[in-house]
């Protein structure tokens, strides 16, 4: 089952079962994937999985971000309503690699490109990213580029 089928399949049971928490955030997601495919490829284009695992991570990085401001704010109701948001939003992710795997792949990736600066990260980033397919976070992946590159 795909990711979009996915997503329309959990919105009728949500629906059905009067979950306005979970309706919301599916309600938005759908509503993302749906412009995210839009600017991709028209009207009538269907995103795929990958495309969908990209929307969910922005919209899993926007939670986060309004995590911090509300926490940071004083708003621990609005926090905690975030959170959740997040925490379903993370059921539509791929399980994460290991620390382990995530370096393993960089350092393919590095010996796949050549780099020998950290000038060269670019490359190294968009071929590790590529590896991980979505089950690695960016920044995480940065980090390991940015530690393992002379």
């Amino acid at each position: 089952m795909s990711l979009v089928a996915k997503i329309d399949a959990d919105l009728k049971a949500a629906m059905m079962a009067r979950d306005a928490e979970k309706l919301s955030v599916l309600r938005m997601l759908k509503s993302a994937v749906k412009y995210a495919a839009i600017e991709k490829g028209g009207a009538d284009s269907v995103p795929s999985d990958l495309e969908v695992i990209a929307v969910v991570r922005k919209e899993s990085k926007k939670r986060e971000d309004s995590i911090a401001s509300f926490t940071q704010g004083g708003r621990a109701e609005l926090a905690a309503k975030e959170k959740a948001e997040l925490d379903f939003l993370k059921t539509f992710l791929p399980a994460q690699l290991t620390p382990e795997k995530m370096e393993a792949l960089v350092k393919e990736a590095i010996a796949e490109v050549g780099a020998t600066s950290k000038a060269q990260m670019g490359s190294v980033m968009k071929a590790a990213q590529a590896k991980a397919a979505g089950q690695a976070d960016g920044k995480t992946l940065s980090q390991i580029v940015q530690r393992l590159l002379p």
